[in-house]
């Protein structure tokens, strides 16, 4: 199984990587950062082809947003919250808040869809989702690319341990699940304020 998603990855990595990066997953940044440190990727490739699959996955929702305001209305009934703090960062915020809702949890596909509800200009929007999208994929491949060797060496510890490595990787992912409920409740409480 291992040696059948090595090859797939080394064969058709660059497309794996655009359709991931559609669906904004840093897990496969990471896998590309570390393919290009050890010469299976290339890295300016990698975070081109990543920049322009998380741009495509925004412009989508987006489009949403613009032109299936029924269907966000009544199938998106449950996040209305989201909608309205999407809504309050845009007019508090402006362009910047396009720049950086990558790394909003919880806003990241919402915010985009609430643009596109909105006037903004649709061409300003793909303009600064653009640069957004490539700078998001330098700053998640770059650090993988870089401490490819050593993140290398603990999955090989993980693998041969994985016993210990499960306590570990959950008290991880509960760390990162609180931390950012922690952050949804602070821009709730911003949002209140504006």
């Amino acid at each position: 199984m291992e040696q059948t998603l090595i090859h797939l990855l080394q064969e058709h990595g660059y497309i794996i990587l655009f359709f991931w990066s559609i669906l904004e997953g840093e897990l496969g940044l990471i896998m590309a950062g570390i393919l290009a440190h050890t010469g299976h990727m290339n890295l300016p490739a990698a975070i081109f082809v990543a920049g322009l699959g998380g741009f495509t996955g925004d412009q989508i929702y987006f489009s949403i947003g613009r032109y299936a305001k029924k269907y966000i209305h009544k199938k998106m009934h449950k996040h209305k919250r989201k909608f309205a703090i999407a809504h309050l960062l845009l007019k508090k915020y402006g362009w910047p808040i396009i720049f950086m809702q990558r790394y909003l949890y919880g806003l990241r596909t919402v915010i985009p869809m609430s643009i596109g509800l909105t006037r903004y200009p649709a061409g300003k929007f793909a303009l600064i989702n653009l640069f957004s999208a490539w700078t998001w994929a330098a700053i998640t491949i770059l650090p993988a690319y870089l401490l490819g060797e050593q993140i290398l060496t603990l999955l090989k510890i993980a693998k041969a341990h994985w016993y210990f490595a499960l306590p570990l990787v959950a008290l991880f992912l509960g760390g990162l699940f609180m931390i950012s409920k922690k952050i949804e409740k602070n821009l709730e409480q911003r949002g209140k304020q504006i």
